[in-house]
């Protein structure tokens, strides 16, 4: 499962790195700091997963989402903030992410989401 990683915080995306790493299916195709990079990214590489912060550099995680589910409906987004008043929650929502989490409380839930999303992947590919 390719991951496409944007925050432009260097200390999250490395404990997202490290965390990922545990999953043997994962492979990260980018990790950046910036919405910019990461709308590039995500049309060069095409990734079943980003996880993007809200507030970066350029462009919003939630700009970022907006414009690129109107041309890839299939990429599955996470967003993860530390804003998670539900004004936040409920624009991430209408953009179309399809999990959102709090960097202070739900990080760690991150883990198991990605190893549910790569199990789920498995199956259909055993089904098909």
């Amino acid at each position: 499962m390719k991951i496409l990683l944007a925050d432009d915080s260097v200390l999250i995306l490395e404990r997202l790195q490290q965390m990922l790493a545990g999953i043997d299916q994962v492979e990260i195709v980018a990790s950046l700091n910036n919405g910019i990079d990461a709308l590039d990214s995500l049309r060069t590489f095409n990734p079943d997963v980003a996880i993007l912060d809200i507030r970066m550099p350029g462009l919003s995680g939630i700009e970022v989402l907006n414009t690129f589910k109107k041309e890839n409906k299939s990429v599955i987004f996470i967003i993860l903030t530390l804003h998670s008043q539900s004004y936040f929650r409920q624009m991430a929502i209408k953009a179309g992410s399809n999990y959102f989490f709090n960097k202070a409380d739900d990080f760690e839930k991150i883990s198991s989401i990605v190893n549910g999303l790569c199990e789920n992947r498995k199956e259909e590919i055993i089904n098909s």
